[in-house]
């Protein structure tokens, strides 16, 4: 065999044949990691001649495979099962197809690039080290191998988001901890989301272990179906909840008495900072789960009591007033 990286490869046959060390040039894998791969039984056996093992381009080919599965998050066991179904004339091509449409872009938005002199100037025109670093750290910006004046924007709409609120005066690090906050909001949304479709939908996709090629071609088509749905069901949640809640800090603000819609009359929420050693008191007798349950019971018992003891107190002067007369 001719080619780059594969010169030593043996020539002349029907099928290209690596030695281990071709094998690994091509692949990209280490020796050690292919070792590896064959004592796990990812690997087909190779065969043997003389003192060497010889490969094929089926062993090639399923490195790649692996490399792929091991990128989209798989563990090599769950991998060692989905190349089982495949050995075994199930099929791989639905599985695969399934992990791609999972694994695939969840937005329209496409990446973008930005130098650090861009940067720089959209917020303040000053290098600021710490806080690039701390949005490297939440995966606003990238690093690019090789360019340390440029980064990947994998969403721009958010730097853009973070520009404006900047430039109407929020601090960096406040905007980096609203990031922190909602994401860690967002993600509650998400798994719910999943908890949801994967009981009431896909239940019925993955069902066998491994699963079947068929299945998994279904489950891919179903997650093209869905998954809009998520973003249009927050994108609608989160406009009526905008409305609501900017009704009311307007009314806060302003001092009105009076709703400016009947969507303000919706009971309203607040946070409220409890003393430390309350909390752990709470959470020992009620557990972590349970604190907001419970400090909203008691306090709703506590206005509850206190308007029973209005009430009577209230009886009672009139009462009083009426014996006195």
């Amino acid at each position: 065999m001719s080619g780059p990286g594969q010169s030593s490869a043996v020539v002349g046959r029907s099928a290209t044949e690596y030695r281990i060390e071709d094998l690994a040039h091509a692949s990209g894998a280490t020796v050690r990691t292919i070792r590896a791969y064959q004592d796990r039984g990812l690997l087909p056996t190779p065969e043997r001649r003389g003192r060497a093992n010889v490969y094929r381009d089926t062993h090639l080919a399923r490195l790649g495979q692996i490399a792929d599965l091991l990128d989209r998050g798989y563990t090599l066991a769950s991998i060692k099962e989905l190349l089982e179904a495949w050995d075994t004339g199930r099929g791989l091509g639905g599985v695969l197809g399934l992990v791609a449409e999972v694994h695939g872009p969840w937005t329209d938005e496409q990446a973008d690039r930005i130098t650090r002199s861009e940067l720089n100037t959209r917020f303040g025109g000053s290098p600021d080290d710490e806080a690039v670093a701390e949005a490297v750290e939440l995966g606003v910006l990238e690093r690019i191998p090789g360019r340390d004046d440029e980064f990947l924007v994998p969403s721009p709409q958010e730097l853009a988001v973070a520009v404006e609120l900047y430039a109407a005066g929020v601090p960096l690090s406040a905007i980096s901890a609203h990031l922190r906050e909602l994401r860690c909001q967002v993600e509650q949304i998400a798994s719910r989301f999943l908890e949801f479709t994967t009981e009431h939908v896909f239940a019925r996709y993955l069902g066998h272990r491994p699963t079947t090629d068929s299945d998994a071609a279904e489950a891919a088509a179903m997650v093209r179906r869905l998954r809009p749905l998520a973003q249009q069901t927050v994108d609608a949640e989160l406009a009526r909840a905008m409305r609501t809640f900017a009704t009311r800090h307007l009314q806060h603000h302003l001092g009105s008495d009076t709703p400016l819609t009947s969507e303000a009359s919706t009971p309203m929420t607040r946070q409220v900072d409890l003393p430390s050693e309350t909390i752990r008191s709470v959470e020992r007798l009620v557990g972590p789960e349970n604190v907001s349950a419970f400090v909203a019971a008691a306090a709703e018992r506590e206005l509850q009591s206190r308007t029973l003891d209005a009430l009577v107190s209230s009886t009672n002067e009139v009462t009083h007033i009426a014996q006195s007369g």
